[in-house]
């Protein structure tokens, strides 16, 4: 499991005179146990917590970018748990400073990974290889005696 960084690589915070940023850890949960159109479900979801914290509507192209990014990371999670899972049970949503952290809890045993080697033609197995390449980091949390697992990524707050 990896820690959770506060800025993007590279990145050490506000600069002096920067407005001041939303302080504190947000959170939003959505139960997706028993749920019919699940991802649809999901990236409304996502998408009002955008809108709640400010990253839409979106201002500027980067930005615009930046919250599609998210939806689809949110998408393939999703989707990945109903396929390959036994179905996604919660998604969580928060945001802590300039992190956006995205967790689909599932009650599948598999473990998920980029498929090796990544053949852009190939339909099918890409999902894992886009929250790789869009995300800050992702990574798979189990909890010793429980069934199942949580996939998280997280994403980089737009300029």
């Amino acid at each position: 499991m990896s820690t959770t960084r506060p800025y993007s690589p590279g990145d050490h915070g506000p600069e002096p005179g920067d407005p001041p940023a939303a302080t504190g850890r947000q959170v939003r949960r959505l139960s997706l146990d028993g749920a019919s159109g699940i991802v649809p479900l999901a990236r409304d979801f996502t998408r009002d917590a955008l809108h709640a914290w400010g990253w839409l509507p979106a201002a500027t192209a980067d930005r615009r970018a930046a919250a599609e990014d998210v939806l689809l990371v949110v998408s393939e999670l999703v989707t990945n748990a109903c396929l390959h899972a036994e179905g996604p049970d919660e998604l969580i949503v928060s945001l802590d400073n300039k992190v956006l952290r995205l967790e689909v809890a599932d009650r599948g045993a598999g473990q998920p990974a980029p498929r090796t080697p990544h053949r852009a033609g190939r339909p099918g197995g890409h999902g894992m290889f886009i929250v790789q390449r869009l995300c800050l980091d992702w990574g798979v949390v189990r909890t010793p005696g429980v069934t199942g697992k949580t996939v998280w990524a997280e994403l980089g707050a737009p300029a």
